[in-house]
């Protein structure tokens, strides 16, 4: 009986292998449906070429109103209205500009404009004088009167001058200070008919600094003319006339700041309306 099991398990191990079961495969169908949010995404974010494709997450909006150029900026109504009422106020100022480039200075003064800063130079007999101004906020605050009986209001409107505050500096050749005087226009000095006599500018201080340095040091002794004697601010007076800072030289400086003033105003607001229009 043992002699039989062997043969028959010798038998079984000479008969072949049936062939293996074919491995079933998911048609493409079920495959596609097997991650339909993915898929969903996918098409809601656009095509391998990027192509934007609409979709309920990223609902279609209309452009911004007053939106029309690439710039980046935003364009109203109101930003079209201000940029016309500038071309007209800039062309309303270049007809009432009374100098095309700025007035010179008498007495051989060299100047040097840097933006709202103007600097004037003068040697004298081994001697530097510069004259330092700046035309921001140099326009005395205007108010509004009421018109005289048979004149307009706009005839009665006064023309603008800048009266700004100037810096004296004189230096020697030797010496490694440089005298300042804060020099300035009083209101009441202006345009109210004072005798020729009378200065139209004053002095309100008056310090020594170290020449060439641009910074001045607070430290340094400053003269204030408030309680100075009438005797040495005369001297201090004839001291800026000997070197050509006068009556005459302050009506001139008017007449350039007022120049330079009108341009710069002038500038920007091209500026302005090119900002505006964004171009």
């Amino acid at each position: 009986m043992l002699l039989a099991r062997a043969l028959r398990a010798a038998a079984a191990a000479l008969r072949p292998l049936p062939p293996p079961a074919p491995l079933l495969r998911r048609p493409a169908a079920l495959l596609c449906d097997a991650r339909p949010f993915t898929r969903s995404l996918w098409l809601l974010r656009g095509d391998a070429a990027g192509t934007q494709r609409p979709g309920l997450l990223r609902p279609q909006r209309a452009p911004p109103a007053g939106v029309s150029c690439g710039c980046g900026g935003l364009h109203t109504e109101g930003d079209k209205a201000f940029a016309e009422f500038l071309i007209d106020e800039i062309k309303e100022e270049k007809k009432i500009q009374k100098h095309k480039s700025l007035p010179k200075m008498s007495g051989g003064w060299e100047l040097e404009v840097h933006g709202t800063e103007a600097k004037l130079l003068r040697k004298i007999a081994g001697e530097r004088i510069t004259v330092t101004f700046n035309i921001n906020n140099s326009i005395p605050p205007t108010f509004d009167e009421e018109p005289q009986e048979g004149q307009k209001a706009d005839e009665q409107e006064p023309e603008l001058t800048s009266t700004p505050n100037f810096v004296v500096e004189v230096t020697k050749d030797d010496p490694k200070q440089t005298l300042v005087l804060d020099c300035h226009y009083p209101e009441d000095e202006i345009g109210h008919g004072e005798e020729e006599e009378s200065d139209i500018f004053s002095i309100r201080e008056v310090s020594f600094q170290p020449t060439g340095e641009s910074d001045w040091k607070d430290t340094n002794y400053t003269l204030s003319t408030d309680s100075l004697d009438w005797a040495l601010y005369d001297h201090l007076m004839d001291f800026l006339a000997d070197r050509g800072v006068d009556n005459t030289f302050a009506d001139e400086l008017i007449e350039l700041s007022t120049a330079l003033e009108h341009q710069e105003y002038i500038r920007f607001l091209e500026d302005l309306k090119s900002f505006v229009k964004c171009q």
